[in-house]
């Protein structure tokens, strides 16, 4: 749970059954850890109590046993988690989007609202982004790209990375930028770091193609809580017109357009996305009532 071993700035380890608020749980996306929820639930600590888990085989956790990284797999260790918080505002960022609506729509009982920042649902059209992380999902293929990646400085990764899901990469603050760059140092040193990555990559481009009642967008419209829906204008991984299917399918839904974001708006704008947060979790108190547009 958390970002580390111990207590993490900004509040993101989590400690159940300390408060008495209401609780939230924030699940982070493909590559990523509960640290990049830090800088949200420090603006956020005085609405909720959070709770940012690490999926498995990502951060600190280990891998899980079954070495299930399916999204269904990923959901599983969600829904246990909530299952201690109790019912719970829900956070989700791209493949961590994709958990997060398994959850609610399977796990209705738990979830008190659904905050999405750039859903990684279902979209076919072509992209450079998604077209990588399925390439990297490929068999062989993503293990020998694995490999040859670890080959690179950390540094270089990183920037990479950065280059790819912040609208400004220079807009990283040099302690994140050095936190990631130590991180991923740590990792490269994990036997199973390659094996999370490929199959939690492997287990989102499953859910591209699955069809029926398990598809992704078909979980959405079942859900019954009110949905935010966050996308960056400079989204290089999920299409913010994707917005426009997410208002059809979801049954209260308010979408934001950030025009400065990228693909992790809760780190790049974290004020303006707890502001939103906020109302949201306010309008719920309220009794779920529809949203207001």
């Amino acid at each position: 749970m958390g970002g580390g071993p111990g207590d993490a700035p900004g509040g993101s380890r989590s400690d159940l059954g300390a408060g008495t608020r209401e609780q939230a749980v924030f699940v982070h996306g493909l590559a990523g850890s509960a640290t990049n929820w830090t800088d949200l639930m420090d603006e956020l600590k005085d609405t909720v109590d959070g709770h940012a888990p690490d999926l498995p085989g990502a951060g600190f956790s280990p891998a899980p046993a079954d070495g299930d990284y399916t999204v269904a797999g990923h959901a599983r260790a969600v829904t246990e988690l909530m299952e201690r918080t109790g019912p719970a505002h829900l956070f989700g960022n791209s493949l961590g989007g994709a958990i997060a609506v398994r959850v609610a729509a399977t796990r209705p009982d738990l979830v008190r609202s659904l905050t999405l920042i750039s859903p990684a649902l279902p979209d076919l059209l072509p992209r450079y982004g998604p077209a990588r992380v399925a390439a990297a999902a490929l068999p062989r293929l993503g293990e020998w790209v694995a490999s040859k990646m670890r080959l690179l400085p950390a540094e270089q990764r990183i920037n990479a990375s950065f280059a790819m899901v912040w609208a400004n990469a220079n807009a990283v603050h040099p302690i994140r930028l050095r936190d990631a760059i130590e991180e991923l140092r740590r990792r490269d040193d994990l036997p199973y770091a390659g094996e999370a990555m490929i199959g939690s990559a492997r287990g989102i481009v499953a859910e591209y193609f699955r069809r029926g009642e398990d598809n992704l967008w078909s979980q959405a419209a079942k859900i019954q809580v009110p949905a935010l829906i966050v996308h960056g204008k400079h989204d290089r991984l999920v299409r913010p017109a994707m917005a426009a299917k997410a208002y059809r399918t979801f049954r209260q839904v308010r979408l934001v357009l950030l025009p400065t974001a990228g693909h992790v708006a809760m780190m790049e704008t974290p004020q303006v996305v707890a502001a939103e947060a906020r109302r949201l979790i306010g309008e719920t108190r309220l009794g779920n009532a529809p949203l207001a547009s």
